[in-house]
């Protein structure tokens, strides 16, 4: 009998509709046999736990007695389950909870009515006989809509009932009534939704302070002799969640949110869009008048542009209407305006001044750590295997913004249900994430200066170059992913890096390899894309460049073929196009151009490791990369180091110059096993014999030789052929010449040299 007991109690009870007759009543029904194992009597008071909430009950049988059912009535319950139907659902046993309520002495509340003129004729007695013989719980809405009266929710906001925070209220129960306010307040604040921040805790903080003060306390900052802020400005790049803080700002605060878009005001005949923006100030005073209210315009840019010569009459109108609109705020009236945009730049310079946009509020592309607490928050729900691994996920989405991530889930979500072909659930693997990666693309860098997708390569994928492969670690590698080593013995980590050598020796590999193994934002400019035939074209192109990388920091920015972009200013020629160019990338080396992303707690960390003190590895780790990787390091390529201006090779800008030589024996012979490794060779072939006979050959030419032989093995010996013999390589190698030369090869050694002894 106990077997059977407990296997009943773990069994889901189906949620029914509630009956006519209980639809004004507190009642919960269920099967009397659940009722006797729970312990639960006639009318005893009950929480019930649901998808979203929890609701306050008194305990009934079914009529029909039957078991495996369950009624509920929410006219008690969180604000969350007001709007909500419980039907179609099903709820553990061990969810319902029984409750010890007292008799109330005392009970704070709430009250919401239907219109404003209502309030009039609301009183603390007749909202205390209107919850006579009713259980409430701290923070539960309580539903009087089925009573004719000017009365629809309360909102408990204290009881004293001690630890359990619920009770009954009587005829001798005090009701006090701390605020009157509009059904329209409430619905406006169970709108918004309350999905998690997921990393954006301490903006929200700081935000959060800045709406508050003026709503909340506006009495306190007069006697302070301060006047009362009235506007703030989000920034930041799409989809890092700007509309989503203000909007859990206001529900948070309990005030009521007016959104705007700024392409909604706009109208077609003359004088409509100043009308449409006066008539959402007066939306909002309107508001404001039922309690704290919060007015978001969104792209505001679009709204406001700035104001030139070239601009029409009907912008500049709509400008001066809405400077002239938050200018006549009173300090009396409650609300607040926010407004959101990712172009700063383009918004009249009259709204960014104390008095209108009182404060700024930067939202950056999230940091390591954040990436990690919104995957987090993204797969919360989702059902994920044991080789899943996120911090390994926010460590290859540099540059992706909450809206990215959550893309990257959805996408995984939909690899793990096209490989079971019947649209049924499977846990996601971390093959799923890899497949999404492919697929979903950071927003911030589509479309933009210097984006390029390459596909990732591995060290190991690069034949010999050991002591380049090391150095490049060194330089690259370490610093973004032990910078904690850096930071102890007080090193600062290199500006840049320049790769010189003979063409063909893999140094563009070499990047993307340096890239991939870094996980880190990777931005590629080449001469052809920077040069363009309109004057000034070439160094705003750069600018922009090292703005985004910044902006996607850590990131590295590839510059391929830098002597065709910047020259030498030694032969006078310093009112040329690559002079100018020059000097753009000098001051962007030197760190001059200004970084408008969002980063904190840094000066703390490195505090807590000079210290010593200990951290749990894995977090520690990630915040030491979150503090230490905010710069944009360049690597440069070059096969003419000679043509280079002398001030661009010193230290503090291109630190590390390193010289990339063609391969000898032994890297041949690795390039070569590199190369054969997806080719079948016949058991005749002797690697070692034809790395013997490639002298001043490239790592490109090598390559080429393997390509080559494969496609004499096809011509000569048929389309049939399993396997590439060592006579297709001897052939294959006369009609092909070493693209290096001796005296090129002697010039880099030269230059090579002199550049040691000069270090």
């Amino acid at each position: 009998m106990n077997e059977v007991s407990e296997m009943s109690l773990v069994e889901d009870l189906k949620v029914l509709p509630l009956d006519a007759v209980d639809s004004d009543t507190q009642r919960c029904r269920m099967g009397p046999a659940l009722m006797s194992r729970l312990g639960l009597r006639l009318g005893a008071p009950v929480l019930i736990r649901v998808q979203r909430g929890v609701c306050l009950c008194t305990t009934w049988p079914r009529h029909d007695l039957a078991e495996g059912f369950l009624q509920i009535s929410t006219q008690c319950a969180t604000p969350d389950l007001t709007a909500q139907t419980l039907t179609r659902l099903r709820v553990k046993p061990a969810h319902i909870s029984a409750l010890s309520c007292p008799r109330l002495s005392s009970v704070s509340v709430k009250v919401f009515v239907q219109r404003a003129e209502h309030k009039r004729k609301v009183s603390e007695r007749g909202v205390q006989q209107l919850l006579e013989g009713v259980y409430v719980h701290q923070g539960h809405l309580v539903d009087l809509s089925c009573v004719k009266s000017e009365l629809v929710f309360v909102l408990v906001e204290k009881v004293n009932s001690g630890s359990q925070k619920a009770g009954l209220v009587t005829a001798r129960t005090r009701v006090e009534v701390s605020e009157l306010q509009t059904v329209k307040h409430l619905e406006r604040r169970q709108e918004v939704s309350t999905p998690s921040l997921g990393g954006l805790e301490e903006v929200y903080a700081s935000l959060k302070e800045i709406i508050t003060l003026p709503l909340l306390y506006p009495e306190t900052l007069r006697q302070l002799g301060v006047s009362c802020p009235r506007g703030l400005l989000l920034i930041g790049p799409p989809g890092v969640g700007k509309t989503l803080l203000v909007r859990r700002v206001a529900r948070d605060i309990g005030a009521t949110l007016v959104t705007v878009n700024g392409p909604e005001v706009t109208g077609s005949r003359p004088g409509e869009s100043e009308e449409n923006l006066r008539w959402v100030f007066d939306q909002a005073r309107e508001a404001a008048e039922d309690g704290p209210c919060v007015l978001l315009i969104d792209e505001i840019d679009s709204l406001c542009p700035r104001r030139t010569g070239s601009s029409g009459a009907p912008e500049n109108r709509l400008v001066a209407q809405l400077l002239t609109l938050m200018d006549s705020i009173g300090s009396h009236e409650g609300f607040v305006i926010a407004g959101a945009t990712n172009q700063p730049d383009a918004l009249d310079p009259a709204l960014r001044r104390p008095g209108r946009f009182d404060r700024e509020v930067i939202v950056g592309v999230p940091s390591l750590l954040q990436r990690l607490s919104i995957l987090k928050c993204v797969c919360g729900q989702m059902p994920l295997s044991s080789d899943v691994d996120l911090k390994a996920v926010a460590e290859m989405t540099c540059g992706y913004v909450g809206a990215d991530l959550s893309a990257l889930g959805r996408e995984a979500a939909l690899q793990a249900m096209r490989q079971t072909q019947t649209g049924a659930s499977e846990p996601l693997s971390m093959q799923h994430f890899m497949q999404a990666l492919r697929i979903v693309q950071p927003s911030c860098l589509r479309s933009s200066v210097g984006a390029t997708d390459f596909k990732p390569i591995g060290w190991e994928q690069i034949g010999g170059l050991d002591d380049v492969k090391l150095r490049l670690r060194q330089s690259i590698e370490w610093p973004m992913r032990f910078p904690e080593a850096l930071v102890r013995l007080g090193v600062s980590r290199p500006r840049g890096v320049l790769l010189y050598g003979p063409p063909g020796c893999a140094k563009t590999t070499l990047v993307k390899a340096a890239a991939s193994s870094s996980h880190c934002s990777f931005l590629s400019l080449s001469g052809a894309e920077l040069f363009s035939p309109y004057v000034g074209d070439s160094e705003k192109t750069l600018a922009q460049l090292f703005a985004q990388a910044r902006a996607c920091a850590p990131s590295i920015v590839f510059l391929d073929e830098i002597d065709s972009m910047v020259g030498s200013r030694a032969d006078g020629s310093s009112h040329s196009v690559q002079s100018q160019v020059l000097a753009v990338l000098l001051t962007e080396l030197d760190g001059v151009g200004l970084r408008s992303v969002e980063r904190r707690s840094s000066g703390r960390k490195i505090a807590l490791l000079e210290e010593g003190e200990q951290e749990d590895t894995g977090l520690q780790q990630m915040e030491l990369q979150e503090v230490c990787n905010k710069d944009v390091l360049i690597v440069a390529a070059t096969n003419r180091p000679e043509v280079l201006d002398s001030a661009l090779l010193r230290p503090g800008r291109l630190d590390q110059i390193i010289y990339v030589p063609p391969p000898d024996l032994q890297a041949r012979l690795a390039v070569l096993r590199v190369c054969t490794e997806s080719v079948p060779l016949h058991q005749d072939v002797c690697l070692q014999d034809l790395a013997a006979q490639t002298e001043l050959f490239s790592g490109a030419d090598l390559e080429n030789l393997c390509r080559e032989a494969a496609l004499l093995a096809l011509r000569e010996d048929g389309l049939q052929v399993s396997s590439v013999r060592h006579r297709c390589f001897l052939k294959a190698l006369q009609s092909l010449r070493p693209s290096l030369s001796p005296q090129q090869l002697q010039r880099h050694v030269q230059l090579f040299q002199s550049s040691s002894s000069s270090l």
